[in-house]
């Protein structure tokens, strides 16, 4: 089984296109409630390095609130070898570490939040609406860095994540539960991006 994950990364880095820059990889709260999903997540931060991306973003969506508070404790405490950033549904900074988690911060409220900051600098005075363009939303935003390679594990389709910065994105989705992830699962899916030609909308 090693063998084959050693033939993978032989593949991946022998390849001659780039390999994504910033990768993000969208969760569910239920992922995190299945036995070793945090051991997933800790040998994945260390994949998403080893193979030549320098950011990554985990997204987990929600359904009850109240168990942010609890995910953000236990994600703080992951085992990562670079900087994390956490950031929820209240948070306005923006995370500008190479590891940053996005905890139930939906894209439409991100986006609307960066909206209204927008409106309220043109009623001050600091921004007129002629100097308004994607930069100027980008800059706004919790997560403003786009993902090259975005990574679904467990079903095609997602959730209310990133929807500004995921436009040109690189969409891969795999039936692999997040618990069940596997170093050569993250490898193929470097493998299906690098052999891509990307377009960016066009």
């Amino acid at each position: 089984m090693r063998l084959y994950d050693t033939y993978l990364g032989i593949r991946v880095t022998r390849h001659d296109a780039p390999p994504p820059e910033h990768v993000a990889i969208v969760l569910t709260e239920r992922d995190l409630l299945e036995k070793g999903a945090y051991s997933t997540l800790e040998s994945l931060l260390g994949w998403v390095f080893e193979y030549g991306s320098s950011r990554v973003t985990i997204s987990v969506s929600v359904l009850d609130e109240a168990v942010i508070p609890t995910l953000r404790r236990q994600l703080a405490a992951v085992d990562a070898t670079e900087a994390i950033a956490i950031r929820g549904p209240d948070d306005t900074d923006p995370a500008d570490t190479p590891i940053r988690v996005n905890i139930g911060l939906g894209g439409k409220h991100e986006f609307a939040a960066a909206v209204a900051r927008i409106a309220a600098d043109v009623e001050a005075g600091e921004l007129t609406t002629t100097d308004i363009d994607d930069e100027t939303i980008a800059d706004r935003l919790v997560f403003p860095d786009d993902p090259d390679l975005l990574i679904k594990t467990g079903a095609e389709r997602l959730s209310d994540f990133m929807i500004w910065q995921s436009v040109y994105s690189e969409l891969y989705f795999t039936d692999v539960n997040w618990r069940d992830l596997r170093k050569r699962d993250y490898l193929r899916a470097i493998l299906d991006y690098k052999n891509r030609q990307r377009r960016f909308g066009r």
